[in-house]
């Protein structure tokens, strides 16, 4: 029977605790209905506290409303504080673009947290079942979903300032009808849920008779499929962010960049969850369509022997592969060309986060010898200085080098990635001639003789 399967579940999954005050979400289906009027039987022997919420999303104008009083008196009846609210869920749509389900789910949750705070209630109670498991678990690898999310609902997770439970995900919608008819509940039908036009309700009517009949116990063995995929998960991911900081170069909130020839030195499962966890970062809110696809295509991408590539991920982020690197961000935007004059002394700022310090030294011994700073004798130095982006036909003399060498030899010689050499500062003089690409090459003006002469010493930092 329902009552026991369920109370073992909460002892085996350590769902409830003394002194936990639930809010249980009530649509006033059987579902929800049987879920708050069980957990309600139980208050005394678990010493819990309950409270039901219900949102009418005003879908089905009247019907939807009467959910609404049909919960409100039931909650009555039974002495159960109840908290309800109408949220016009079309206006948000029509002004979000977001599709009914996830607008209306959204909206839900938010007024849950909001009667959690005013109630100060610490668990929410959802009346999820095991049939519901195995459609979502359907639903989910049939988009292609990789990691955790293929094993469907958790007994349990974090929510707001406590967690979200599933006290029902073990057993199945027959067992919920049959304590409904013992109990003498008469719940609520939505006729949204006979409609085809969701995906959900595709699985349900079509899918879910079939597997029934073969199994008529199935959704145990979906719950030990999801379970045993929440555990290894668990394990591998472990395993992922110990290796992770082995190969981030660079992480800031909206930009990831990596070694990624580390990353692919990795067994394949671990490769597959440090992408994982970069994207999970990286998104505020994961994608609908973001996919275990993506992840293969990036894997792929790394794997071609071609030194540069790019894919464009969803809602806007992308990974661009240069060299070693590759460059996760969300900066769609081509870097613009700039011209500046350098002042000297002085600092100048760059569009691209750095900056070149500019000042007059006669002691060399406090210098840098480093193609991050230049020595210009005061007596040679041609001024005004110029520093700009690279243009067409750009050459330069290398110190140390007979002869000019191309300027785009040099990003490529050193591995410069096609958006780092847009931004990339070039220091020439009066004359147009370019004496210095910070970082990376020097023209023969610098000389390391200049014993009692005074000099211009330029340092590229980040701002």
């Amino acid at each position: 029977m329902l009552e026991q399967k369920v109370l073992q579940y909460i002892k085996k999954y350590c769902l409830l605790k003394k002194g936990d005050r639930v809010l249980v979400g009530v649509s006033g289906g059987p579902d929800s209905l049987a879920l708050l009027h069980y957990l309600d039987s139980l208050k005394d022997q678990l010493s819990i506290m309950v409270t039901a919420a219900h949102v009418d999303h005003m879908f089905r104008g009247r019907e939807s409303y009467e959910d609404f009083l049909f919960t409100q008196s039931f909650c009555e009846k039974m002495n159960i504080p109840f908290e309800g609210k109408q949220i016009d869920v079309q206006e948000y749509i029509n002004k979000t673009g977001k599709s009914s389900q996830v607008a209306a789910r959204e909206l839900r949750y938010a007024f849950y947290k909001e009667v959690m705070n005013r109630n100060d209630l610490n668990i929410l109670a959802l009346g999820h079942h095991g049939d519901d498991q195995i459609e979502t678990i359907l639903m989910r690898l049939t988009r292609g979903a990789s990691g955790e999310s293929r094993a469907g609902m958790a007994f349990s997770r974090p929510f707001h300032h406590g967690k979200l439970i599933r006290p029902f995900l073990g057993i199945t919608k027959s067992d919920i009808m049959d304590y409904c008819s013992r109990q003498g509940l008469v719940p609520r039908h939505d006729p949204s849920n006979e409609k085809e036009i969701y995906a959900r309700n595709r699985f349900r009517l079509n899918v879910l008779p079939f597997i029934k009949k073969e199994n008529r116990n199935a959704h145990e063995h979906f719950q030990r499929f999801s379970d045993e995929i929440r555990e290894d998960e668990a394990y591998l991911t472990q395993l992922a962010e110990e290796r992770l900081e082995n190969i981030l170069i660079e992480k800031m909130p909206g930009k990831v960049i990596i070694d990624y020839n580390c990353l692919m030195a990795m067994p394949k499962p671990l490769q597959r969850r440090c992408i994982q966890l970069i994207l999970n970062y990286l998104y505020f809110e994961r994608p609908e369509t973001l996919s275990a696809v993506h992840i293969e295509q990036l894997l792929e991408m790394f794997q071609n022997p071609h030194p540069s590539g790019e894919i464009h991920l969803p809602d806007g982020l992308t990974a661009e592969k240069s060299y070693d690197k590759c460059t996760f961000s969300f900066e769609c935007h081509q870097s613009q060309p700039y011209s500046l004059l350098l002042q000297v002394p002085g600092e100048t700022l760059l569009p691209n986060g750095y900056k070149i310090i500019a000042q007059y030294i006669k002691d060399e011994k406090t210098v840098v010898h480093t193609n991050w700073n230049l020595k210009i004798p005061s007596h040679l130095a041609k001024q005004p200085f110029i520093v700009r982006t690279r243009k067409m036909g750009d050459r330069m003399s290398v110190k140390g080098l007979s002869g000019t060498k191309k300027v785009k030899d040099i990003f490529i010689n050193e591995k410069i990635s096609l958006k780092e050499r847009d931004s990339w500062p070039i220091v020439e003089d009066s004359e147009g001639t370019i004496i210095w690409i910070p970082g990376l090459k020097k023209s023969p003006v610098e000389t390391h003789d200049l014993s009692g002469q005074s000099f211009i010493y330029l340092q590229y930092k980040k701002q």
